[in-house]
């Protein structure tokens, strides 16, 4: 209880500190509006006690050759680099297709968008590296329908706040749990569009254990089997804000996924991909986060068939939800197709 009132304090405390900065934010040149949003984060560093002791501690983890005081140069730059992130967000709406090359380098979407042109589905795997709204809004700008599963947070009014924003560069957002929250997801896959999740968070999901920085790490496993499931192709993106202030966004090369692909290969595939993208900007990464925490009840065992390999089996509760949304969209689309259907 205690942890539930403290999270629900700085998710406020976020949401109020982002209001604030939101008008300002967006009528400043963008180095004037990081300029502020690096105070901020050194700001937050001499403040938050919990986060540093926290992100120096799984730093250590992650990077043991490393020595104390590069580990707290690393988390010094970490919370700047979240406090220009904030106010990156309020600037968001200053980014259109027409001004997105400005800003940012995107490498590898021509893929994809060839692809969702031809009536494909494709689920993107990314992680808290970076500025994950910024990657999130320019995919938007191409035009392309995109949709991202999110986690609800603490603060209604911060759903509201990040639904909105990703709303004006046309990325719809899925709400997980809702009730037609499965149904949305299959639909982006089957009308061709992108669906997008994150896959670097221990939360409270069915997950498996797989290695992150060389120990095991509970990974959700739920969209990975749904992207197994549906047959989709699968492509990991990241961002970087480089040197030059330029956010340098990529796409890896889709693949498709195919019912018997084992789901334990594909999540270490994609945590190793998110460690690269770690390694190679340390402290553009959420390390306050407790990426290798322990949750026995969410844990599901692999299973080993007979001179086999460990696999996952698309779980009752994954494989209901996804045989439950296709009949709903075909009876969705007979419906469309035979007027006598409709009052039924």
């Amino acid at each position: 209880m205690a942890n539930e009132g403290l999270r629900a304090f700085r998710a406020h405390a976020l949401y109020r500190a982002l209001v604030a900065v939101t008008a300002l934010g967006r009528r400043l040149p963008l180095p004037a509006a990081r300029a502020i949003g690096r105070a901020l984060g050194w700001l937050a560093w001499h403040v938050a006690r919990r986060e540093r002791t926290m992100a120096l501690r799984h730093l250590a983890i992650a990077f043991p050759e490393q020595d104390e005081a590069s580990r707290h140069l690393t988390a010094r730059a970490m919370f700047r680099h979240l406090g220009m992130s904030l106010l990156e967000i309020t600037w968001l709406p200053n980014v259109t297709d027409a001004t997105r090359s400005i800003t940012t380098t995107v490498e590898g979407f021509d893929r994809l968008q060839n692809l969702i042109d031809s009536g494909r589905g494709v689920v993107i795997f990314t992680a808290h590296c970076g500025n994950w709204e910024w990657l999130s809004y320019i995919t938007g700008t191409f035009g392309r329908p995109v949709a991202v599963l999110q986690r609800e947070r603490s603060d209604p009014r911060m759903n509201r706040y990040i639904t909105a924003l990703r709303a004006r560069a046309g990325v719809r957002t899925i709400d997980r749990g809702t009730p037609t929250a499965s149904r949305d997801m299959i639909r982006a896959i089957r009308s061709g569009g992108i669906l997008a999740f994150v896959l670097d968070q221990n939360i409270r999901t069915e997950s498996v254990k797989v290695p992150f920085f060389g120990r095991p790490a509970l990974t959700p496993i739920g969209p990975v089997k749904f992207a197994i499931r549906t047959e989709a192709f699968v492509s990991a993106a990241f961002i970087e804000r480089r040197a030059d202030g330029m956010q340098y966004a990529r796409f890896t090369e889709p693949v498709q996924c195919h019912r018997d692909d084992d789901p334990v290969a594909l999540a270490a595939r994609i945590t190793e991909e998110i460690e690269q993208q770690i390694r190679r900007v340390p402290e553009q990464w959420v390390w306050m986060h407790n990426r290798w925490r322990e949750r026995p009840d969410w844990e599901v065992p692999p299973v080993i068939p007979n001179g086999g390999t460990a696999s996952v089996p698309l779980g009752a509760g994954m494989k209901q939800v996804i045989l439950s949304a296709e009949k709903d969209l075909k009876m969705q689309s007979r419906r469309r197709r035979d007027p006598s259907l409709r009052s039924g």
